[in-house]
Formats: structure tokens, C-alpha cells, sequence
């Protein structure tokens, strides 16, 4: 057998893609899921849905390769909470997800408490609703609920963990130690679950999942899902899956994914750099699927600023072209565009800023506006890849890129010109579900080391051209119009008094 069954479940639906062992996709499946929204700022999943939708992808996927892997490997979303029934493998409540704020808060008050440094050093995560403990916490304020987790009749994991438990009957309650880093309730000195936050959000420890890592057989499916058993063998959260899809498994290689947001992780090896400027530190995987770290940060609006200029001004018609668009001109004429529109993230971290463009003359044209969102994206970007390697004291080799706007040569060299370094684009940008298969093949034999399986894969590279003085003035000039932005939303609003210098 020389092909594995990844399963890539998503924030909106879950993707199956079998792979071979040359890397080619023998097989694909994909089925969206409901979004349930039942207060302002709740976000909830049916976990069955989940399981159902993931079923139908993977045998979909199944059902046109006309393979039969050698095994299975998974990525999900991450943070996500699951609590069932260990007995009957019932959901007791909906999954509420990463996305959800009901905990805001909760968090306040444990910021008020003093509690933010003391997590912080302990797991690597900022205080904050988008990871699960508060969430899990918020559950168990039922009193029902919490009888039952200290009788032991109930389970808690996040989406992998509800998968093996569900896929294997039941039989298998494991967590991979990249989910569980993003749990809050993990500490990252003994790799464990930790019982002073356990403590804390007061949660049951007969609840939580083994703990295993990345690349092993923790179970076997129920041959009645896919017509036959098959082991599962690799587990990843999905930004974790996709540093490892892309080769990014030693120190100072770093990847971008370029969605709604830009998710950037940088490999730091075996050192566990704890941030000072609000990037988080994360479990990773090293060659072998072993325990390994990283740094991660996120900026918040990149695609997604493609998408306004379309939906909200209908300047574009999709964004294929945007391409075009930025090399009809020579550059933006001095516009530029921080697309601020839910605040900034590292390094700046300012949640009232808002979407600025600076610049503007009577000779503006949609070209300009479209290059100055492309520039953006690479912009912010480079400012969180800066960022990672101060803090790493790492000298960064190359930028790994997937996601949709990867797709867009210019925008690719940019990146390359703005960071000074090359930019490397693979094949298959599926690198999520790629990362997550890889992890399971080299458990079972499909590729026996880390680099027959990178080995498959085939990559674009983008080396710099600019000459560093221009990229000196192109990133000054960026760096005035975010103070531009920050200014404004530092800035008194109307009624305020303003208290004379």
C-alpha cells in the first residue's frame, strides 16, 4: 500500500484527499458544514455534523482514487471544544468553536486577577477566549455537566480527539501534543497536561486525552466507515500540519498561509522562545513527527481586503485579477492601504484601529488601490517574520508560502523583494492535508524519512530583486502610513477632552 487518507477538517467543511507516495492527490472529497451563531459573538459546531460530513469527504475521496491507504492521517481546526458521552459517544453539548467570545469576560477577570503572566509562561498563549480552557470551564459550569466529568463518564478533546474517538468506537482518547499546546491547559516544561491550570478552570483530569505525539498508530478505524480497517497514524493541528507539509521542521524555516488572515509560524528547533511582543509559542513537529516549537503569529486581514475591494467597493470582479491589475503600474503612486478592519495584530496589537488608506490624489486609479492592497499583505506580513527572527535570534532561511493568494506570482516576488529573502511556493498548496498525510505515512511505512516525502513535492522559488536601499524606502513608507493608523485610533473622539501638552 502506498497512499494515505488525510483528513482535513475545517472551520466550514472537511476536505479528504488521498495521497501517494509521489505526492500526486489519487482522490478528493469535500463537504461544507452549518455555522450556528445563537447569541451575538457565540459560534457553535454539531459535532455528529462533523462527523458525518468528514465520513462522506473521506469516502468521496475514497471512492474515486480506488486505493486502499495504508493508513489515516488527521488535521483540524484548532481549539475547538468536544464534550461527550465516553459511554455512548453522544455529544453532551454543541462544539463550541475557536472563533467564539463568550468567555471575553472570564479573561478580563482573570487579567484583573494577575493570572495573564503566570499562563503565559506556563503554556505560550496569550489570555484569551480563542484558546479552550475558558471554553471547556464555561461548560462545566453546569452542575450536571461537572458531576458527570468528576464521575468520569464523560470525555473532553478538541476536533481530533472526537475524531479517533468516534472513527475508532469509542476505544481510542487521544489528544497529539500540537492541539493540545493550544489548549491553555498544557505546559510546555513537561510536555504534559498541567495541574496547577487544571486547578484554575477547574477542570476534571479524568476528562482529558492521552497524549500522544504527531507520527504514531494510536488506533484503528472501524471497518465499517471505509469498507475496512485502516490505522490511524498522524495528527496535527492544521497550522502545525501545514509548517510540516511544507518542510519547515528545523530551526529558522518559517511558513505563510495566506487566507482571510496571514498565519505564520516560524520553526525554532528545540528551543522554546517565550514572545515579549504578543506572539505565541506553540508545539511543533520535528522531522520524525517528534515534539519540536515554534512561534506564531497572525495578521488578521489579508485576503480578506481582496475580497472588500470586490464585494465592498466591486472595484475587481474576482480576485484572479488583482494580478494583472498591480503590474499595470509601475507602483501605488504613494498610496497605501493598511487594512486595519478589526484591529492590528503583532507587532503593533492595537484592537481600535481601523482600515486607513494614506495618499490618495485626482490620479488614483482601482490599479493603484488593488497593488497597495497586494503590497499590504506582504507588508504585514514581513513585519511579523521580522519580529519572529529578533525574538528567535534565528537568520531566517527562505519564507514557505500556501493559501489562495499564493497563487499570485507578483504578489509572491513582492514578498521575496520586501523580506530580502527567497520565497518558496509548492506544487500541491494543500499543504495542510499534505502535512498531516505525511505524518501518518512515515508511521507506516509510506516514505521512510522526512525528506522522500518532501521529496515529492516540487516547489517555485522567488528570489529577491530589489535593491536594499528601495526596500528601505518601501518599508519606511509603510511604516508611516501604520502610524497613520494607529494615530487615528489613538486619538480622542469627539466629546473627549484633550489635555493640553
Amino acid at each position: 500500500m502506498s497512499s494515505i487518507l488525510a483528513l482535513d477538517q475545517g472551520t466550514t467543511g472537511s476536505t479528504a484527499l488521498v495521497i501517494h507516495q509521489d505526492g500526486t492527490v489519487l482522490g478528493r472529497g469535500y463537504r461544507e458544514f452549518t455555522q450556528h451563531f445563537p447569541k451575538p459573538g457565540w459560534v457553535e459546531h454539531d459535532p455528529e455534523e462533523i462527523i458525518r460530513v468528514t465520513i462522506e469527504a473521506a469516502r468521496e475521496a475514497l471512492a474515486s482514487s480506488k486505493e486502499r491507504p495504508a493508513g489515516i492521517g488527521i488535521t483540524n481546526q484548532r481549539e475547538t471544544v468536544v464534550l461527550w458521552d465516553r459511554r455512548t459517544l453522544r455529544p453532551v453539548a454543541p462544539a463550541i468553536v475557536w472563533q467564539d467570545r463568550r468567555t471575553a469576560d472570564r479573561c478580563r477577570q482573570l487579567k484583573a486577577e494577575g493570572r495573564e503572566e503566570q499562563i503565559r509562561k506556563q503554556t505560550g498563549l496569550v489570555l484569551d477566549p480563542y484558546f479552550s480552557a475558558t471554553k471547556l470551564e464555561w461548560l462545566l459550569r453546569d452542575a450536571t455537566l461537572r458531576r458527570r466529568a468528576q464521575a468520569g463518564e464523560l470525555a473532553f478533546g478538541t476536533i481530533e480527539s472526537w475524531l479517533v474517538a468516534t472513527l475508532t468506537g469509542g476505544g481510542v482518547h487521544v489528544s497529539d501534543r500540537t492541539n493540545a499546546s493550544r489548549t491553555m491547559l498544557y505546559g510546555l516544561d513537561n510536555g504534559s497536561w498541567d495541574p496547577q491550570l487544571l486547578a484554575l478552570f477547574g477542570i476534571p483530569a479524568g476528562i482529558l486525552p492521552r497524549l500522544v505525539d504527531m507520527s504514531q498508530v494510536v488506533g484503528e478505524s472501524r471497518p465499517d466507515w471505509f469498507g475496512t480497517s485502516m490505522p490511524i497514524a498522524g495528527m496535527a493541528g492544521d497550522q502545525q500540519a501545514a509548517l510540516f507539509g511544507q518542510g519547515c521542521w528545523h530551526a529558522g524555516l518559517a511558513k505563510n498561509t495566506y487566507g482571510t488572515g496571514a498565519f505564520m509560524l516560524t520553526h525554532t528547533g528545540r528551543d522554546r522562545v517565550l514572545s515579549t511582543q504578543g506572539l505565541l509559542t506553540t508545539v511543533a513537529c520535528g522531522s520524525r513527527g517528534e515534539p519540536a516549537f515554534a512561534l506564531e503569529g497572525s495578521v488578521f486581514i489579508a485576503g480578506a481586503s481582496i475580497q472588500w475591494l470586490r464585494d465592498g467597493l466591486g472595484i475587481i470582479g474576482a480576485a484572479r485579477e488583482t494580478e494583472a491589475l498591480a503590474r499595470s503600474v509601475p507602483d501605488t503612486g504613494n498610496v497605501h492601504f493598511v487594512p486595519a478592519f478589526v484591529g492590528l495584530g503583532s507587532p503593533h496589537w492595537e484592537p481600535e484601529a481601523r482600515g486607513t488608506i494614506t495618499g490618495l490624489t485626482r490620479g488614483t486609479t482601482r490599479a493603484h488601490l488593488v497593488r497597495a492592497a497586494l503590497e499590504a499583505m506582504a507588508f504585514s506580513s514581513a513585519d511579523v517574520l521580522r519580529l519572529m527572527a529578533a525574538e528567535a535570534q534565528l537568520p531566517l532561511e527562505a519564507l514557505r508560502v500556501d493559501g489562495g493568494a499564493a497563487a499570485n506570482d507578483w504578489l509572491m516576488q513582492f514578498q521575496a523583494d520586501i523580506l530580502g529573502i527567497a520565497v518558496e511556493r509548492p506544487s500541491n498548496v494543500e499543504t495542510t492535508a499534505l502535512g498531516a498525510g505525511g505524518l501518518a505515512g512515515l508511521a507506516v511505512g509510506v516514505w521512510r524519512t522526512a525528506e522522500e516525502f518532501l521529496a515529492a513535492q516540487r516547489f517555485t522559488r522567488f528570489e529577491p530583486v530589489m535593491p536594499g536601499p528601495e526596500r528601505q524606502l518601501q518599508l519606511q513608507g509603510w511604516q508611516r502610513a501604520v502610524e497613520a493608523a494607529l494615530a487615528w485610533a489613538r486619538a480622542p473622539i469627539m466629546g473627549e477632552e484633550i489635555t493640553p501638552s
